[in-house]
């Protein structure tokens, strides 16, 4: 749902988008090309992150890292790769808590494992639908969406893009390295309570800050 809600929003911008799968011809994928037009297609992870300037991790989070092992590092060396992604943990049920720990993020994971990849964390706070249309679904005020990753480039771009789905400037926050991912990923576990309260209605938070002390 997360990887159809971008890439149709891609391909209204009129971006050429790639859907990747783990096997080229995937039923799912060919339905979101016939859907999309004449500037979507599809095929394996490799093929799309061969074919994609900027790559999008729109996997499980618990799926990602073999996902990406199957996009190719050779695909993903120089290119920004977008991580959208959180790790869920059903262990106990619903809901599930946040995966990812204190001590390192699924960003940072990523990273690691990709070092010549550009990765930016961000997106993962809001559901796909705020996503790619935030002032359409909350008027007035979108809110924030937060960016997470080591290479200031790649940012920029980034934001560029969330500013082409609906997000105003100053909705962007840079909260700086992709080791501050761990605080968005760890936010999820509010934003599952948070959804049990608000339920379908779309929602997202903002930082409001006061006068300094005196």
């Amino acid at each position: 749902m997360v990887g159809q809600a971008i890439a149709g929003r891609l391909v209204e911008l009129g971006h050429d988008v790639r859907m990747g799968s783990r096997t080229g011809g995937n039923a799912k994928a060919r339905a979101w090309v016939g859907q999309a037009g004449e500037r979507a297609s599809e095929g394996t992870f490799a093929d799309a992150a061969a074919f994609g300037d900027v790559v999008f991790n729109a996997t499980a989070g618990d799926a990602s890292l073999d996902a990406l092992a199957a996009a190719g590092t050779e695909n993903l060396a120089g290119k920004v790769l977008v991580d959208v992604a959180n790790i869920l943990n059903f262990s106990e049920g619903a809901p599930p808590a946040a995966g990812a720990g204190l001590d390192e993020s699924l960003g940072e994971r990523i990273q690691t494992a990709f070092p010549d990849a550009r990765v930016v964390k961000t997106l993962n706070t809001v559901n796909n639908a705020v996503m790619v249309d935030p002032a359409g679904l909350l008027p007035g005020d979108t809110g924030n969406v937060f960016l997470s990753g080591d290479d200031e480039a790649a940012k920029r771009d980034v934001a560029a893009l969330l500013h082409s789905f609906g997000w105003p400037e100053d909705s962007v926050v840079d909260l700086g390295g992709i080791t501050t991912a761990r605080g968005t990923e760890l936010y999820v576990a509010l934003w599952v309570r948070l959804w049990g309260v608000v339920g379908e209605v779309p929602f997202n938070v903002r930082v409001v800050a006061g006068s300094a002390p005196h």
